[in-house]
């Protein structure tokens, strides 16, 4: 049996573990898949080098309503791809290669526990006395009566598609659904979405739900509260049997896409064979300092979280690998704020309590919404649908969530997630800081003030 210091299983954030001060420890990273994890190969990069494309394509169309007479002669599906992916792919065998050569064993073969701390790869049995479990997650393919008979596509494959078909069904109303359906729809693809939710993105803010759903209704056709209940194959594609409050009706597309959330890979490791204790969703449990239930082991990312974001994961690695050199002064994360956002159109980002939430839970709290229409630059976009909204509780007057869609949301909402993370009263970031005129920041002031 192969001894190590350290084994990490996945190379996404994991491999960002492996800075100069544990290159003391020998160490195995196990990756079958490749380099970069979800995030550089099937996920958020190379999505968002899509979205640009898409976000170029509708801002060209729109611009009429600036006085700007534009048209789109034609969009290059296998150029763009072309394009994105030779900048991706070789960075798998350059970082395979640089870890093998600065003494770092790579195994490229499925891992599984046959024991705590014990690991079987391939022919071989691996053992260590830190192991870091990274391995990520995958997509959730729903038990919908034919859907294992029929030609369908996930987020892992669709971005390598050779052609881009003429329509598509997609089965699934959260963040995969709104930006590939933003995507395919500016490259000329006929979208139906359908979804069980009453709204598209049920996780953000009611408002912002509700705005993001009808504005994403004038570019697709969106079924609510909807329930396929076949999907067979027919000539030239598929078709979904539907059921909702229309009644049943039955959807056909020439590509199917499904995007119905994803699952932690604890199955594919055997994680309850090394002694790991899984919560109910299969996701390894930790405590705040990322330990599992098997002194030694450690967990990140989307295997141990339900957030699924590339920057929680970054974060925990870093927390990790400090951890694991100083297991006499743990570190955890230094709050619990998660922002997220969503790179379709408009775009939309969010961070801590939406109103419902705050509602639900019975706490207090102020809220302010304010468009970007109100603003000297929301009139430069002739913008009438984005908007800022801001919660904050009327005691300590500090900011309990933020939510935001409209152009450039995620940027925008990045003073207002400094401000939770350092504590300030709304009246701090509202009146004590100076916003730059004409600029987008305005909004956010407005929103503040009018607390």
């Amino acid at each position: 049996m192969q001894r190590y210091d350290l084994v990490i299983l996945g190379a996404g954030s994991g491999n960002m573990l492996l800075a100069d001060e544990l290159a003391h420890l020998r160490t195995a990273v196990v990756e079958p898949n490749r380099f970069g994890g979800t995030c550089l190969n099937r996920g958020c990069i190379p999505s968002k080098m899509y979205v640009l494309v898409a976000d170029a394509v509708e801002n060209a169309r729109a611009a009429a309503r600036l006085g700007v007479h534009a048209t789109v002669e034609r969009v290059d599906w296998r150029a763009v791809r072309d394009r994105i992916f030779r900048r991706i792919d070789p960075l798998h065998d350059g970082a395979l290669d640089y870890r093998r050569k600065n003494g770092v064993d790579v195994y490229t073969t499925e891992a599984r526990f046959v024991g705590p701390k014990v690991l079987q790869v391939g022919t071989e049995r691996i053992t260590a006395d830190t192991f870091v479990v990274a391995v990520g997650s995958r997509p959730v393919v729903p038990d919908i009566p034919g859907l294992d008979s029929v030609p369908f596509h996930t987020s892992d494959t669709i971005m390598r598609i050779d052609d881009v078909p003429s329509s598509m069904a997609v089965i699934g109303g959260g963040f995969i659904a709104a930006e590939f359906g933003h995507v395919f729809d500016a490259f000329g693809t006929d979208i139906t979405v359908v979804t069980r939710g009453p709204r598209l993105l049920t996780g953000e803010d009611e408002q912002i739900s509700a705005r993001f759903t009808e504005l994403a209704s004038r570019r697709h056709r969106v079924l609510l509260d909807a329930r396929i209940t076949s999907v067979e194959r027919r000539s030239g594609g598929v078709a979904l049997t539907v059921t909702s409050p229309d009644g049943e009706q039955v959807v056909e597309a020439e590509m199917l896409l499904v995007s119905a959330g994803r699952r932690p890979n604890t199955d594919r490791l055997d994680a309850v064979a090394g002694g790991l204790e899984l919560d109910e969703h299969g996701h390894i449990v930790t405590d705040s300092a990322y330990r599992t239930s098997v002194p030694g082991i450690w967990a990140l990312g989307d295997v141990a979280n339900h957030f699924q974001l590339k920057h929680m994961a970054n974060a925990e690695s870093r927390i990790v690998r400090h951890n694991i050199l100083h297991p006499e002064d743990l570190r955890t994360l230094p709050n619990a704020l998660a922002p997220h956002a969503v790179f379709t159109s408009p775009q939309i980002a969010g961070v801590g309590l939406t109103e419902q939430e705050a509602r639900n839970r019975e706490i207090d709290y102020l809220a302010s919404v304010r468009d970007y229409a109100d603003t000297a630059y929301g009139w430069a976009l002739e913008d009438t649908t984005s908007f800022v909204k801001v919660l904050a509780s009327p005691h300590d007057r500090r900011l309990l969530g933020a939510h935001i869609i409209g152009p450039q949301a995620a940027t925008l909402i990045q003073p207002l997630l400094q401000a939770m993370t350092l504590g300030l009263t709304v009246d701090r970031i509202g009146r004590d800081v100076l916003y730059i005129h004409p600029a987008l920041t305005e909004v956010v002031e407005q929103a503040l003030l009018a607390l």
